[in-house]
C-alpha cells in the first residue's frame, strides 16, 4: 500500500526549525536536526526544502508575516512603534533572522538600476510601505511624502530593538532606553506634522 502524504509535515518542519533557531541560530539549524525535530526523516524534509537556505526563507517569510500584520493592526504610528518593540524583544531570534538574513535570502539580486528609494522600498519591504501609509493618515499627504521620516523612525526603532536584544544597554536600563525611543518617536511625530511635507 502506498504510504500517504502527511499534510502536517511541512508545519512541523517549520515549527521544529523556529525552535532550532532560537536555540543555537544557524550551528543548530542542520537538516538531520530538523528531520529529528519533527519527529521525520532527512529524506521527507529535502522533498519539502531542497536545501536548508529554503527553510531560512520559510521561516523568513512566516516571521515577516506575523510582524506585518501586527503593524497593520495598531491604531496609530506610536502604537506601531511600540508594537515594533515588543515583537523585537519577544522574538529576539526571529527578529535577528529577519534583519540578519533577509537581504542575503530574499534580495540577493541587485535592483534595477535607475530605481528611486520609493520603488526599492515597495519591491523589498512590505512593512514599510504600511507605515508610509499610516503616516500620511495619520499627518495627511501622500506615503510616498514621508520615505525620510519612515526611514527614521525604522533606524530608531530597529536601534534600540538591536540595542537591548544584544544587552549593550544593561537591563536596569531597558526600560529608560525603551521610553526614550518611544519618547522620540512622538518627537519625529509631532515635529512632522508642524513641517510642510517633503519626500
Amino acid at each position: 500500500m502506498a504510504r500517504q502524504p502527511d499534510p502536517d509535515l511541512e508545519e512541523r518542519i517549520l515549527n521544529a526549525a523556529r525552535q532550532l533557531w532560537k536555540k543555537g541560530a544557524d550551528k543548530a539549524l542542520t537538516m538531520r536536526a530538523v528531520a529529528r525535530a519533527a519527529r521525520t526523516n532527512t529524506p521527507a524534509v529535502y522533498r519539502r526544502f531542497r536545501h536548508r537556505d529554503d527553510i531560512l526563507r520559510a521561516l523568513l517569510q512566516r516571521t515577516r508575516q506575523e510582524f506585518f500584520r501586527l503593524i497593520e493592526a495598531s491604531s496609530s504610528v506610536a502604537e506601531a512603534g511600540e508594537r515594533y518593540l515588543d515583537f523585537a524583544l519577544s522574538h529576539p531570534h526571529e527578529y535577528e533572522l529577519y534583519y540578519l538574513n533577509e537581504h542575503e535570502l530574499l534580495f540577493s539580486a541587485k535592483p534595477a538600476r535607475g530605481l528611486t528609494l520609493n520603488q526599492i522600498l515597495k519591491q523589498e519591504r512590505p512593512s514599510v510601505e504600511l507605515m508610509k501609509g499610516k503616516l500620511a493618515a495619520q499627518l495627511g499627504g501622500s506615503p510616498d511624502d514621508y520615505t525620510r521620516l519612515e526611514l527614521a523612525l525604522w533606524a530608531l526603532l530597529h536601534g534600540t530593538a538591536m540595542l537591548l536584544i544584544a544587552k549593550t544597554i544593561q537591563p536596569p536600563h531597558a526600560a529608560e532606553m525603551r521610553s526614550a525611543c518611544l519618547k522620540s518617536v512622538e518627537t519625529l511625530l509631532r515635529e512632522a506634522s508642524r513641517l510642510p511635507r517633503r519626500k
